[in-house]
C-alpha cells in the first residue's frame, strides 16, 4: 500500500477534525439542534467572505450556484458582460448563453489577468452584469476584483464573480471591494468534499432578483425567506455543512490574516521550486491557491500527471481545455502546510528525470525549504 498524497485545486484535503464531524450520526435538519449549527456556519462564512450581506447554501457543486445565479438575476435578452480567460471564464459564458442572455464577451490571453480598463470600456447602461472570476483555476491566475468593483460600481450594473478556488486562499473583501455577488464552493479552501455550494448576494444585487427565467430548487427567493430561522427551503446537505462548522472553526481558530498568509507562502516555495529546475510558470498574475507550470520541451504534462499519480501517488492536475497536455498544475489550498509543498516537489523531480529531463534532484526542494524558512 502506498500512501496518497493530493496536491489538486479541488478536491483538496480535508483535515481529520472535519471528517470525524461528518461521521457522526446524523441528525434531522428541521431541529432546533440543526438550526443552531446553520447559524453559526453562517455567521463564520459572512465573517470569511467579508460581508454583511446575505449568504445562501446549496446542496450542490459551484457549478450549480453558478448557475443559480444567473437564473435568479437576468432575464432572457438582458446583455452581460463575461470576462473570459480560462475554462471558468468560459463556463460563465455558456450559462449566460444557455438562458438566453446576450454576452459582451472580453477574451483574455490564458495565464493573463484582464486588464480592467477593458471592462470599464465596454460598460455602458444597458448593461445588467458583469461576470469574471477571482481565481481562474484552469490558468492559476488571479484578477483585480478590488479594481474592478472599483469601475462596475459606478454603473448599473452588479458585479458577479466566481470565488470558488480563491476563496480562503487570496485575498477577497466582499462589501469594501464593492462585489454584489460571490460564488464559493466546499472542496477547496474550505476543506470540505465536493456538495455545498455558496452565494453572497448584496442589497443591489437583491434589487434584480424579478426576472422571467425559471427557477424552483434553485430559486433565491425561497432560500432567503428561511434564512430567519435560519432553515433551508429544501433538505440541506448535512453532514456536510456539520463539517462545514468545523473547516471554519479551524480558519477562525488560525486567523483570516494568517490563512492568506500561508497561502502565499506556499505558493512562493512552490514557484520558486519549479523554476530552480529550470521550469517557467504558466500564470502572469498567480493566485496563491494553485501554480500553472509550463511543462518542459519534449513532456507531455498529461503523461507527468499519471507518472506522478500512478508511481509516486502525488496528485496534481492537469491542463484544462487548450492546455490539456501542455502545463501542469500544483494546488497549495486548503488544508495543506510546507511538507505538502516538499512531496509535491519531490514527487515532480522524480517524475520528470524518469521522463528523461535532465536536473539535479533535490534543487526544487533545496530551494523551497530556503523559501519556506525553519
Amino acid at each position: 500500500m502506498k500512501k496518497r498524497y493530493l496536491m489538486t485545486p479541488g478536491p483538496t484535503p480535508i483535515p481529520a477534525e472535519v471528517a470525524l464531524q461528518m461521521a457522526e450520526p446524523i441528525i434531522h435538519h428541521r431541529t432546533p439542534q440543526f438550526q443552531k449549527i446553520f447559524k453559526e456556519v453562517l455567521e463564520n462564512l459572512r465573517r470569511l467572505f467579508q460581508t454583511k450581506n446575505d449568504i445562501l447554501l446549496f446542496a450542490s457543486s459551484g457549478t450549480g450556484a453558478m448557475e443559480a445565479v444567473v437564473a435568479n438575476l437576468l432575464s432572457p435578452g438582458d446583455k452581460v458582460i463575461v470576462v473570459k480567460g480560462g475554462k471558468f471564464g468560459e463556463r460563465w459564458a455558456e450559462i449566460c448563453l444557455t438562458y438566453g442572455l446576450k454576452v459582451i464577451a472580453i477574451d483574455v490571453q490564458w495565464g493573463k489577468a484582464v486588464e480592467p480598463v477593458r471592462i470599464e470600456e465596454a460598460l455602458d447602461k444597458t448593461i445588467k452584469a458583469v461576470f469574471t472570476t477571482l481565481c481562474e483555476t484552469s490558468t492559476g491566475t488571479l484578477n483585480d476584483i478590488q479594481s474592478i468593483g472599483e469601475i462596475v460600481k459606478k454603473s448599473e450594473a452588479v458585479l458577479v464573480v466566481d470565488a470558488i478556488s480563491g476563496l480562503a486562499a487570496d485575498e477577497l473583501q466582499t462589501d469594501s471591494w464593492n462585489v454584489d455577488v460571490v460564488v464559493g464552493g466546499s472542496q477547496k479552501g474550505l476543506m470540505l468534499p465536493p456538495g455545498l455550494s455558496f452565494v453572497s448576494v448584496s442589497e443591489r444585487a437583491w434589487n434584480l432578483v424579478e426576472n422571467k427565467s425559471p427557477s424552483y430548487y434553485f430559486n433565491f427567493k425561497k432560500y432567503k425567506a428561511a434564512l430567519p430561522k435560519p432553515d433551508t427551503p429544501f433538505t440541506p446537505a448535512i453532514s456536510l455543512i456539520i463539517g462545514l462548522r468545523e473547516s471554519l472553526r479551524l480558519i477562525e481558530e488560525e486567523g483570516l490574516r494568517n490563512v492568506f498568509l500561508r497561502h502565499q507562502q506556499l505558493a512562493a516555495a512552490t514557484r520558486a521550486g519549479v523554476q530552480e529546475i529550470g521550469l517557467e510558470l504558466f500564470s502572469q498574475r498567480p493566485s496563491n491557491a494553485l501554480t500553472a507550470v509550463k511543462a518542459p520541451a519534449g513532456i507531455n504534462s498529461s503523461k507527468l500527471v499519471s507518472v506522478m499519480r500512478d508511481k509516486f501517488k502525488v496528485w496534481i492536475a492537469d491542463g484544462q481545455g487548450e492546455l490539456k497536455g501542455k502545463i501542469f498544475r500544483i494546488a497549495h489550498l486548503g488544508y495543506m502546510e510546507r511538507f505538502d509543498v516538499i512531496i509535491a516537489l519531490s514527487g515532480l523531480e522524480m517524475a520528470l528525470q524518469e521522463m528523461g529531463y535532465k536536473l539535479e534532484l533535490g534543487k526544487a526542494v533545496g530551494r523551497a525549504e530556503g523559501v519556506l524558512g525553519g
